[in-house]
């Protein structure tokens, strides 16, 4: 049994539906067309950079530049030792005076002196750059005075900007 193609009440005539269809497919074209004019999104994935590895370069190795500047304080205070024991030594032996406890005793004084001032002076200098880290990453505390009367705009915008040349959109979202 067949329904008959009458409309039923309260609903659209299906030839008023596709009518409708029609003119928002035609609407919907012509944007397209407005929008190719002006419009183009390249959303094709960023190339790779090369395919080579890194190459170690001549000279030092690579380090933070904390491990060069610990790095640089150890060959100084080492190189300061050995010449203040060679001195200390040479001293001694020139003098007649050496005996290997009195050689053992200074250079291990020229040793331990240093290393025993040094300490906690590096202590405190690492002390010393956290807190000041702490410091400039606290945020800073923004005070606005207005006067009048104030719209505050808290829309977010995103963009996107790609190509050689490139033009950025920022979208608005509404």
């Amino acid at each position: 049994m067949q329904l008959p193609e009458q409309p039923v009440a309260g609903q659209p005539d299906p030839t008023d539906r596709a009518e409708v269809l029609k003119l928002a497919d035609a609407v919907e074209n012509a944007l397209l067309k407005e929008m190719a004019k002006t419009y183009h999104r390249d959303d094709t994935p960023l190339p790779a950079v090369g395919t080579a590895p890194p190459v170690e370069q001549p000279g030092r190795a690579a380090m933070s530049q904390r491990a060069v500047d610990r790095n640089t304080t150890i060959l100084t205070s080492s190189i300061l030792t050995a010449v203040a024991g060679g001195a200390v030594s040479l001293i001694l032996w020139t003098s007649g005076h050496a005996n290997e406890t009195v050689i053992a005793w200074i250079c291990g004084g020229i040793i331990a002196v240093p290393v025993a001032l040094t300490l906690p002076v590096l202590a405190l200098k690492g002390l010393m750059k956290s807190a000041k880290d702490v410091a400039e990453a606290a945020p800073q505390p923004v005070t606005n005075h207005f006067h009048g009367n104030v719209h505050h705009d808290t829309r977010n915008v995103t963009s996107t900007t790609r190509g050689v040349i490139a033009n950025t959109r920022n979208q608005l979202p509404k």
